[in-house]
């Protein structure tokens, strides 16, 4: 039976690499008891995929990850078990049973949505202060132009691409508690494996767009939820996919 795995990662989790959190997860799994698959072969290792690894340094509400089991117990009990090996930091939300024929999470992303604020130690420019401004820039960046031109640049090439038909959605967040009484930035960008923009390139592009100083550490990036395409052609998280068990 296939099932996926929807999951958090906050505080000093968001500095631990995709692999490590592979291994992690392996282990937690055999310490939870659940009757994973093992592939074939001179070294077995357990059937299971993560959906667009997050960066390092990012925090997310919604990872996701599909194992195949042998049997399983209810969502409540599995999600219960896991949850009692998890590190401060990760914590299970989700876990459902997939169709027997239903694809890899990996394999059906086409978006993933995030929200990003400047942290507690950073000003903000005072461009981006200004509600009004901010949201001016924003228009003059995104909303008001046909194309937005991007050098993609990879170790081997250069890729030109067009921003406005894989950002599906720019806008400003009004100031709240959790962005420390500031405005904020959403984003839902194109995702997967054909087509993936980073929340990083955006943000490059914008400030270059706005002539600001562009600072990574000074920005914090937390993703809302991943996405697959539904029956209808909409959106719909991955976890959507299934059903409780």
């Amino acid at each position: 039976m296939k099932i996926r795995i929807k999951f958090s990662k906050h505080g000093s989790m968001k500095f631990v690499g995709h692999l490590d959190l592979m291994r992690f997860f392996q282990k937690a799994i055999r310490m939870s008891g659940i009757d994973i698959c093992y592939s074939k072969g001179f070294r077995p290792h357990p059937v299971m995929s993560f959906a667009a690894p997050l960066g390092v340094g990012l925090t997310s509400d919604g990872e996701y990850l599909d194992i195949e089991a042998h049997t399983s117990r209810s969502s409540k009990d599995a999600m219960d078990a896991l949850n009692a090996v998890m590190p401060e930091g990760l914590k299970v939300t989700g876990y459902v049973q997939l169709d027997d024929h239903a694809k890899t999470a990996m394999s059906v992303v086409k978006a993933a949505d995030y929200e990003i604020w400047y942290r507690q130690e950073y000003e903000m420019p005072p461009q981006l202060s200004d509600q009004e401004t901010f949201q001016a820039l924003l228009r003059q960046f995104y909303t008001d132009r046909e194309e937005v031109l991007i050098t993609k640049k990879t170790k081997k090439s250069e890729k030109v691409m067009d921003f406005k038909q894989l950002i599906y959605e720019m806008r400003m967040l009004e100031p709240q508690k959790k962005y420390l009484d500031r405005p904020a930035l959403y984003v839902n960008v194109c995702t997967g494996s054909t087509d993936n923009v980073k929340p990083e390139l955006v943000l490059e592009a914008f400030y270059e767009f706005a002539g600001l100083s562009y600072n990574p550490y000074a920005l914090q990036i937390h993703r809302r939820d991943v996405y697959e395409t539904d029956e209808a052609g909409g959106r719909r998280p991955l976890l959507a996919a299934g059903k409780p068990l």
